[in-house]
């Protein structure tokens, strides 16, 4: 038995759902797909798919097996890119995922570049606020806006990003300027779900000392499950809102709102380019880690200039 041929039968049954479909896939008979499988059940002694007149699917042994075989058979491939390919334009499918609102407003103008400048690589950008698993969501590289405790990923750290309290001008004349936490209570505030559910915000206790993170209460005037329309409402005077700095940066740069309660800022939080903890990294990753993560890094580095309270 040839146990990498009978390998890349059973992933190919599970993936397409049928032996017959594999086969196609494959470009051999049915009976040769059907043939390697039940060789590697007979060397396994398990069952690794559950047969119906309709469908086959994996077993639960099956199952934990093909997660292995799936990436054997990435890493095989990745090695022989390593070795044959370094001196070939990089190609394939990237699939790359990013929080909704940073991927739009910058993640996404990076995949544009860079699919102008490798023609033979195809990008699946899935952008979402939903937390993706790399290796079971088969994804190439991730954005994380968080702290990583995942050991098994590898990480390249782009950059920071702040929460900031900003108002309009107009409501800061009309309402003044809060000066201590306190004064939140006495002030309108625009909340979203993404933030703790509508009734505190995160900041620094003690102003200027990021070891004193906590809650702090407010008064909710409108919540909203979007960020944007939360910060649009700030924008038209309607209150106070804490947002990411990538999401409030341009419309203080114009004016349009003013940060408030400086030194009670959050500490930052790191950006980071994920990758699963391969021991290769295909071509098409490299050069796609390569030109995203300075242009990025520079991107995050320019919303550090936000105008000062």
């Amino acid at each position: 038995m040839d146990r990498l041929e009978s390998i890349e039968a059973f992933v190919a049954v599970v993936q397409s759902g049928g032996f017959s479909a594999a086969a196609r896939t494959h470009g051999v008979p049915v009976a040769t797909v059907s043939r390697r499988v039940a060789q590697l059940e007979e060397s396994m002694g398990v069952p690794l798919l559950v047969r119906s007149t309709r469908h086959v699917a994996p077993s639960e042994a099956g199952q934990r097996y093909f997660d292995v075989c799936v990436r054997m058979l990435e890493e095989l491939r990745d090695a022989q890119e390593a070795i044959v390919g370094e001196h070939r334009s990089p190609k394939g499918l990237l699939s790359i995922t990013a929080p909704l609102g940073f991927g739009r407003m910058h993640v996404h103008p990076l995949v544009m570049e860079f699919l102008k400048a490798y023609p033979d690589i195809r990008v699946d950008l899935r952008l979402s606020d939903r937390i993706e698993a790399l290796i079971e969501d088969q994804i190439d590289c991730a954005v994380r806006i968080s702290s990583l405790k995942d050991s098994t990923m590898v990480a390249r750290e782009v950059g920071h990003v702040r929460m900031l309290i900003c108002a309009s001008p107009d409501y800061l004349r009309r309402r003044g300027t809060p000066r201590s936490l306190e004064d939140l209570l006495d002030h309108d505030c625009i909340a979203w779900t993404s933030l703790v559910p509508f009734k505190a915000w995160e900041v620094c206790l003690a102003a200027g000392d990021p070891h004193s993170s906590g809650l702090t209460p407010i008064r909710v005037r409108f919540s909203t499950t979007s960020a944007d329309a939360a910060v649009d409402a700030a924008a038209n005077g309607l209150g106070l809102v804490q947002a990411t700095s990538y999401q409030l940066a341009p419309l203080v740069r114009a004016g349009m709102l003013r940060p408030v309660l400086r030194s009670h800022e959050p500490p930052e939080t790191p950006v980071n380019l994920v990758i699963p903890g391969r021991r290769l990294m295909p071509l098409k990753l490299r050069a796609f880690v390569d030109h995203c993560a300075p242009r990025l890094r520079q991107r995050i580095a320019e919303l550090g200039t936000v105008a000062p309270e």
